[in-house]
């Protein structure tokens, strides 16, 4: 079965958000590199996906004219097979992925980027319930503490309870390692 890498939403914009945090870059730029260079060994197209909202003007990062709508500093320089630019949380939502993703064979797509309890839980739902196989990477997503509504801070749980939600029901749950196994025994 055909395999693609879907690197969602890797860009600077997340830098210029008051609640990102350096800190929880490196393990995710490792990781996802990782998986980068594997499915470009592997012949796997890699889909870049970058997000776009708000008003148009620089102060605000999610809007081109600010600049920040560009791969995130540190991620592994590649060659998208293709690129969209979303408006909405799901990839698949007004950008063509879709029709890109059928037009190419694609039976499996690999999901991986920014935020994890976000636009990557949102596209691997989205994706599953149009009938592709996902396989979603936890360790290849970003995401940080946010606090729940009554006030009480929620970290590591995030990427715990995406991958609990997500199992066996919308998306298989992978490793980096296991995600590139799995792409070079399909």
């Amino acid at each position: 079965m055909k395999t693609c890498l879907i690197v969602i939403d890797a860009q600077e914009s997340f830098r210029h958000r008051p609640d990102f945090r350096e800190d929880t870059l490196p393990a995710y730029l490792q990781a996802q590199n990782a998986l980068i260079q594997g499915c470009a060994q592997a012949g796997a197209p890699v889909v870049r996906v970058l997000h776009s909202d708000g008003p148009e003007e620089p102060a605000n990062p999610f809007a081109p004219a600010s600049g920040h709508v560009r791969p995130l500093e540190g991620l592994a320089a590649f060659a998208p097979a293709a690129q969209f630019t979303k408006h909405r949380h799901s990839a698949l939502v007004g950008t063509g992925l879709d029709v890109w993703l059928s037009a190419n064979g694609i039976g499996r797509i690999v999901v991986s980027g920014i935020r994890t309890e976000q636009c990557c839980e949102t596209t691997t739902r989205h994706a599953s319930d149009l009938g592709w196989q996902v396989d979603y990477a936890p360790d290849a997503t970003l995401t940080w503490d946010m606090a729940q509504p009554d006030g009480t801070p929620l970290a590591a749980a995030i990427k715990a309870r995406t991958a609990t939600v997500l199992a066996g029901r919308f998306a298989t749950i992978c490793t980096v390692d296991e995600a590139l196994r799995r792409l070079r025994s399909a």
